[in-house]
């Protein structure tokens, strides 16, 4: 079955950004120490450069979410076509308890060819919808293999 899912939300220039959000913590907690060291409200002195110590901890924390997610096999997707073979659905395997390397069979509704088409060829790709030609093995939009 194929599912289409929005596109793919952590990335890599994700993970650049947050590594840069870590730097910027890091510098926000030296800067906010050293201005107030000698606050004269003592709480002040805490208070902002703890601002910075969240700012790396989130960081930190979304650098690994995004780094985990632009290099893994099994990726998280927020727009895509794809299939149940290619990328089974994560979510679904936790919540109801299979593991990633049993991927639930689904039959899905008939698709409807061309009327045109009255040798059995497909003239779209059914991944992506592209037009295609008789003689293609593979889809020029998005690389599958076509099935004949």
């Amino acid at each position: 079955m194929k599912s289409i899912k929005p596109g793919r939300g952590p990335s890599a220039m994700g993970a650049a950004g947050s590594l840069f959000a870590v730097i910027f913590g890091i510098f926000w907690t030296i800067i906010a120490f050293s201005m107030t060291r000698n606050a004269p409200i003592p709480v002040v002195g805490i208070v902002f450069p703890l601002f910075g110590l969240v700012f790396i901890g989130f960081g930190i924390a979304q650098t690994v979410y995004h780094y985990k997610n632009a290099t893994g096999r099994n990726r998280m997707s927020t727009f895509d076509i794809v299939d149940a073979r290619d990328e089974p659905d994560p979510l679904e395997a936790r919540f109801s308890g299979r593991s990633e390397a049993t991927p639930v069979r689904r039959e899905s509704a008939p698709v409807r060819d061309d009327a045109d088409n009255a040798h059995g060829t497909k003239s779209f790709c059914p991944y992506c919808g592209q037009k295609l030609e008789s003689d293609f093995l593979y889809c020029p939009g998005c690389g599958k293999t076509l099935q004949r």
